[in-house]
């Protein structure tokens, strides 16, 4: 069989480590760094992604940094390709490279594939926009139990547009969801997955000093210099989306910090709940 290229996989909550640990394996292995959080992908957002300092950038060559603006969204699908791509113009044989990342998604669709789905109607699209203004989370949870009682088990339910998507996909087919999962393709590497050790009691405190630090380093300036993209989907996004309603006089400032650092904590909550689904990821203890 050919050699295939170790891919070590760092994935995990956010403020877990996951920098550190990556730069310390790209180290040891004498190797290079692919990004793929969908949130650091853009020039504009510094502060609010906690994108690696200038120190950790140049401590090993990364890539899919701050390489695009946001009026140039990059897809978990596109993401995959574009990094398929890198990997056989410039990887191919290695032995060993790093991914790292808090978007489970995009780390999916690098290692394993995207299913394919039909085309979504606007008819699928009206309505399940509907359902989720008329009747929010419980609507959305109810209709997909009702369509694919199968991905009701395992989805994040508390995630409404993973449910929004389900839906669509179910009603414009009309077949579940689920039946389009699986049959993805072969990779020219071998993904081993590998999470921070972290306890969540800790976790917690250390996101709520991250949001500290970040309001130190000018996170509510960054986040006036992008109010006019608010509607994009990238800054519809915890550090970001909080600061919305203060500027608009909705509330004020103590409370766009509480809500930064709840919404955070539970941001992690569920990053964690996603990657330990399935026991795929091997937790590695700190020294």
């Amino acid at each position: 069989m050919p050699h295939k290229t170790k891919l070590l996989v760092v994935g995990g909550p956010t403020a877990s480590g996951k920098t550190r640990l990556a730069i310390e394996l790209a180290r040891r292995y004498g190797t290079e760094i692919i990004s793929g959080d969908s949130r650091q992908f853009y020039r504009e957002m510094r502060i609010g992604n906690a994108r690696p300092s200038e120190e950790e950038l140049a401590a090993v060559p990364h890539h899919f940094i701050a390489d695009r603006g946001l009026r140039a969204p990059l897809s978990a699908g596109r993401f995959a390709a574009e990094a398929l791509r890198l990997f056989n113009d410039r990887f191919a044989g290695a032995e060993h490279l790093v991914l790292v990342g808090g978007s489970g998604l995009y780390l999916r669709a690098l290692c394993e594939g995207l299913d394919k789905f039909p085309d979504v109607t606007d008819f699928a699209r009206t309505q399940v926009q509907g359902i989720w203004e008329k009747q929010g989370l419980t609507g959305l949870t109810t209709k997909l139990r009702q369509l694919d009682p199968t991905y009701y088990k395992v989805v994040d339910r508390q995630n409404p547009r993973r449910l929004q998507r389900a839906l669509e996909v179910s009603i414009s087919a009309g077949k579940p969801y689920s039946s389009f999962l699986g049959n993805r393709p072969e990779r020219p590497f071998e993904p081993v997955y590998l999470m921070p050790a972290v306890d969540r009691n800790a976790l917690y405190e250390r996101i709520n000093q991250r949001v500290e630090t970040m309001l130190r380093e000018g996170l509510e300036a960054e986040a006036q210099t992008l109010s006019e993209y608010q509607e994009l989907p990238v800054l519809q996004t915890v550090g970001y989306q909080e600061w919305w309603p203060y500027f608009a006089g909705e509330h004020a400032r103590e409370r766009t910090v509480e809500l930064i650092k709840r919404n955070s904590r539970r941001y992690a909550k569920r990053q964690l709940t996603w990657f330990r689904k399935g026991g795929v990821y091997r937790i590695c203890h700190k020294e």
